[in-house]
């Protein structure tokens, strides 16, 4: 086996074809991935004369600056307690207590509904409830004036927006921890209380940590929610960094800022990293939830722990009707007569974003996955030169936080020899090598569960290395390719963050168009834009898992999305 391993791993070193494939990622990873961040170095560490630390010391001299790092910081911080409290606190109801099939269905359904719409839409819901005309604050507590903007809000707005990703991460990690070790513990005389701290606790510490740094990193890289919410009074440094840019059109001074958040990106990475790595022990049996102990919890605690999540369920439910409804009336808190008037000019004077977006969307998704499943492939199945480092580039565009993507790719290509600014393939590129790493770890995931045997026996029988993978390999990595179409098109649909600088009077999207709406006050067409997204992101997603159910095993079914 050893020498039959290691005659494969040389066939694929001497296969010209792979070689050829490895060196054209590295010039996309080099021109996509390396050159825009070096540039948005260089411009950030420079002037007239050459290479300065002039305005990086300014940057940090500067109180205002110094004051929307540290509230970056301090939000990203409770956002990653908050949400992996909340995601906990679902995780471990749903693989711990009796909850009825429907309930867990329900929960479900309410927590991927902030995973596949525009990551402010939660923001817009929290203007129509407890804003100045807000349902809860004006119609019901009879508020005048209210004050939706600060700290609390948005805190609220992004764990709400975020912890069904801490919630995705630690489900399986509970189910997979097995529940024969608490039986023992309870056996032995100890206490629930005791179990959950001891056993069942202690074992997720990693999967918490994980869920926290995936949680800091997605606050740290929000950009639409601080808009809309923080206020004048809580500015965070993405924001500074997009204001910067448009409002006074000092680019090298958003870059500046921008350089500011690699800092926390760059260990938030690096420790995420080091967390994953440690995972493995915990879910090494891999039992699902048959597995698990039916005497965690008591029935009390069960039902005060259903309570909870079905509250947060209930409430996230209300956002989003809230939301439909005030795309359905003249101005909700104001004019509640039912009317389509809003999806009329959705559908006229916003139909050339729909369609730039649908396009864009379209072209991207089939790059994505197969993107994805090269990259994957090549990482777990190949030995060549430079593979551990271009399993780290794949990853530094979704790891670093989009104001500083989207800055670097504004800067890198709005000059030649690579002038791409104002075209689509600019924004295609963007969401490709942003979030396709979804289905290049999914990828990576399954192949790890494919005997290479099966590659070693095409292999002998005579076939290529591109026959052996695309009659052979690719069926059996199938989920995986659909994964990155999936998440490639729910992010082109959704994502603004890194995009935001890269829209252009030729081509234009609908998270920049609800962006817009909202600074104009135009909520009524901006509601109706978001749940539009919401629409075509179901459809395309629940035809991607029909396609994939007909051409794989049954029971299958796309991976979650991260963000």
């Amino acid at each position: 086996m050893a020498t039959a391993g290691a005659w494969t791993r040389w066939r694929g070193a001497s296969d010209p074809l792979r070689l050829l494939v490895v060196v054209v990622l590295w010039l996309l990873l080099a021109l996509f991935v390396l050159y825009p961040l070096a540039e948005l170095i260089g411009r950030a560490l420079s002037d007239d004369s050459g290479f300065t630390l002039a305005p990086l010391v300014a940057a940090i001299d500067s109180k205002s600056n110094l004051r929307a790092f540290a509230n970056s910081l301090l939000l990203a911080t409770l956002v990653g307690v908050c949400g992996t409290f909340f995601g906990f606190l679902f995780a471990f109801t749903v693989e711990r207590t009796q909850a009825p099939r429907f309930w867990v269905g329900l929960l479900d359904v309410a927590t991927l509904l902030p995973l596949i719409s525009p990551p402010f839409t939660t923001s817009i819901a929290f203007v129509f409830s407890f804003g100045p005309r807000g349902f809860i604050t004006h119609d019901l507590l009879g508020m005048n004036n209210a004050s939706v903007y600060g700290l609390t809000s948005t805190l609220a707005a992004e764990t709400l927006t975020y912890f069904p990703l801490a919630y995705m991460a630690l489900r399986p990690m509970l189910a997979g921890i097995g529940g024969d070790l608490e039986e023992m513990a309870f056996s032995l005389g100890s206490s629930r209380w005791r179990v959950f701290r001891t056993v069942t606790l202690s074992l997720t510490v990693p999967g918490l940590a994980n869920a926290f740094l995936l949680l800091f990193a997605a606050s740290l890289a929000d950009f639409a929610t601080p808009l809309i919410l923080a206020g004048n009074d809580f500015p965070v440094l993405p924001t500074e960094a997009y204001l910067q840019i448009t409002g006074m059109f000092d680019l090298k001074g958003g870059a500046v800022l921008s350089l500011l958040l690699l800092v926390p990106a760059g260990v938030v990475y690096f420790l995420q990293r080091q967390v994953v790595g440690r995972r493995r022990y915990v879910t090494m049996t891999g039992k699902g939830r048959a597995g698990t102990s039916q005497n965690s919890v008591a029935p009390l605690a069960s039902a005060a722990l259903m309570g909870v999540c079905l509250a947060v369920v209930l409430f996230i439910l209300y956002l989003y009707a809230l939301l439909l409804i005030a795309s359905l009336v003249i101005s909700f808190g104001a004019n509640h007569t039912l009317t389509l008037a809003h999806y009329r000019v959705i559908f006229t004077e916003g139909l050339p974003a729909i369609e730039d977006t649908l396009i864009i969307a379209l072209i991207g998704m089939p790059i994505g996955g197969l993107y994805g499943v090269v990259v994957g492939y090549l990482v777990a199945r190949t030995e060549f030169v430079g593979r551990h480092a271009m399993e780290i580039v794949t990853m530094l565009n979704y790891a670093l936080p989009g104001t500083i993507v989207g800055i670097a790719y504004l800067i890198a290509f709005n000059q030649k020899p690579f002038l791409l600014t104002g075209t689509a393939a600019i924004i295609i590129a963007c969401y490709v090598f942003r979030y396709s790493p979804t289905g290049i770890r999914t990828t990576v995931a399954l192949l790890q569960q494919i005997d290479r045997s099966i590659e070693e026996a095409s292999f002998s029988l005579g076939a290529s290395s591109f026959m052996t993978f695309r009659r052979i390999m690719l069926p059996l990595i199938m989920p995986a390719f659909f994964a990155g179409l999936s998440v490639v098109f729910i992010r082109s649909m959704t994502a603004i963050s890194a995009t935001i600088f890269l829209v252009s009077i030729n081509w234009t999207l609908i998270t920049v168009r609800i962006l817009e709406n909202m600074t104009e006050l135009s909520l009524g067409p901006a509601a109706a834009f978001s749940v539009f997204v919401i629409v075509i992101v179901v459809i395309v997603t629940a035809a991607l898992n029909r396609v994939l159910r007909h051409l794989t095993a049954p029971g299958l079914r796309l991976p979650a999305v991260e963000g």
